[in-house]
């Protein structure tokens, strides 16, 4: 048998080169795929081979056949969704997360990847300017982040309400009242679903999709009556607010929106998948302004500080409840006496060791590096702005305060039509989505590299796709 160097080498050689041929190609490539899911099912379908490949020929049919149907996100002339890129040294420390191997949930068992993902939840803190003394949780994305922070305010809820959550489950439990804005996340919705928790209370919000306080002191009042109402015991009250809208980019007004909720009891959570980096940008505090005075907070570090997917980051102050909510302790998990565990702050036993990447994001930027690159996307966002609103036939629907850039082109029809067309063209990629009873294009700023070329292209498109539409309909 050959040695493990000799077994694993062609095909990491192989991995290796069509990578940095990937790479490579962004700055020029059409930025949509060029074949469909179906189109690529003969390729990757059929029987299950009898006999095997040797692997270096695997990696080199899988990526030759793979890359028409591979969108451009790593370029910086993508805008869709709110999808980052990936840095060099995450890239790299993600590669190195593989190779190692390591089943990243016991202190004792992984102490290397341990410690890496302790100093970069410190970071993260320090960061963002969140309680020192809060748990950090490493889960797959910003919806299992939000949806740990959300079970350790459930499990504390339910303990402060003198509920044995764990023993007695929720038949029969006090009803945690749950609100959010009108505008709020649906993966929000979807960890209450997950908790069993049910629909929640919509508050309105403004048309930059901000929660309105005023609005939330009236339904966090009303809740607690109808409690006082149905009978003695306590009202647990569940309040998530946003850092960073899907269309807007906007913040809810967090000094005002926390100190309502915590005057009736309530716990808050903040979902921040991609806004809550705004907290780290000494200009962009208006925005965040209040946020550190919530119980927990959801981000995910691949939206805006560009590491490689799976890897949402879930921030509780409340250590026990977060713990008490996600850990177990049984006789096979060889644990560290008095030290927690990475598995007891996410909903997994088993994981990758996601953490790497962010330190190694965070140790190759530096505080400095972050707060450049945070506000790089900003400011190439109001260039977009700018430059799209002086088009004649273009609408700059938000204020951009901060990555994200609305637009329309006057009627439904048209701005679909755009959307096509500029989708179509592949320079760039932008979004479509409906926002405020209106069909819009949706530009989201989310990747390291997207410079002032990147915009030029971007605003060219644009204006190509509109005179397009324009003399078709003529």
């Amino acid at each position: 048998m050959s040695a493990p160097e000799e077994r694993y080498s062609d095909a990491l050689e192989a991995a290796a080169r069509h990578a940095r041929q990937w790479l490579e190609s962004q700055e020029t490539r059409h930025v949509g795929p060029r074949k469909t899911a179906a189109d690529l099912a003969a390729d990757f379908g059929g029987p299950l081979p009898r006999e095997g490949t040797p692997a270096a020929e695997v990696v080199d049919y899988l990526a030759t056949k793979a890359e028409p149907g591979l969108m451009a996100m790593p370029s910086g002339r993508f805008f869709g969704w709110v999808i980052g890129g990936t840095l060099p040294a995450a890239l790299a420390a993600d590669w190195l997360v593989s190779a190692w191997d390591q089943n990243a949930v016991l202190r004792l068992a992984t102490p290397a990847t341990a410690a890496i993902e302790e100093a970069a939840g410190q970071w993260l803190l320090e960061l963002l300017g969140l309680p020192k003394e809060s748990d950090v949780g490493f889960a797959t994305g910003a919806t299992m982040a939000n949806f740990a922070g959300l079970a350790a305010a459930r499990w504390r809820l339910m303990a402060d309400a003198g509920w044995d959550l764990d023993g007695d489950g929720l038949f029969g439990a006090p009803l945690i009242r749950c609100f959010v804005g009108q505008e709020r996340h649906d993966s929000i919705d979807l960890g209450l679903r997950y908790l069993g928790l049910g629909r929640p209370t919509v508050v309105p919000a403004d048309r930059q999709g901000r929660i309105n306080p005023w609005e939330l002191d009236r339904a966090l009042a009303s809740a607690v009556d109808q409690a006082s109402a149905a009978g003695p015991g306590p009202a647990p009250l569940l309040v998530c607010l946003q850092a960073g809208n899907l269309h807007s980019g906007a913040f809810d007004p967090f000094v005002e929106a926390i100190a309502i909720a915590k005057a009736r009891g309530a716990w808050v959570h903040v979902d921040g998948a991609f806004g809550l980096w705004a907290a780290a940008v000494p200009e962009l505090a208006a925005l965040t302004a209040g946020l550190q005075g919530a119980d927990s907070w959801g981000t995910d570090a691949h939206k805006t500080l560009n590491v490689p997917y799976d890897c949402g980051v879930a921030v509780v102050r409340d250590a026990r409840a977060l713990r008490a909510a996600m850990g177990l302790h049984t006789s096979y998990l060889i644990q560290d006496a008095g030290s927690a565990d990475p598995f007891e702050s996410v909903p997994e036993l088993s994981r990758r060791a996601r953490g790497v990447p962010v330190w190694a994001a965070l140790k190759s930027l530096g505080r400095d590096g972050v707060v450049a690159q945070v506000r790089g996307l900003v400011l190439r966002a109001r260039q977009l702005a700018e430059q799209l609103s002086a088009l004649d036939g273009v609408e700059v629907l938000n204020d951009v305060d901060y990555t994200q850039v609305s637009l329309a082109f006057g009627d439904d029809a048209t701005t679909r039509a755009v959307t096509a067309r500029i989708i179509a063209d592949g320079r760039v990629w932008m979004s479509g989505s409906r926002w405020r009873d209106r069909d819009i294009l949706r530009i989201s700023v989310s990747n390291w590299s997207t410079d002032d070329a990147d915009v030029a292209v971007a605003v060219a498109a644009v204006r190509d796709a509109v005179a397009a539409v324009r003399a078709q309909r003529s």
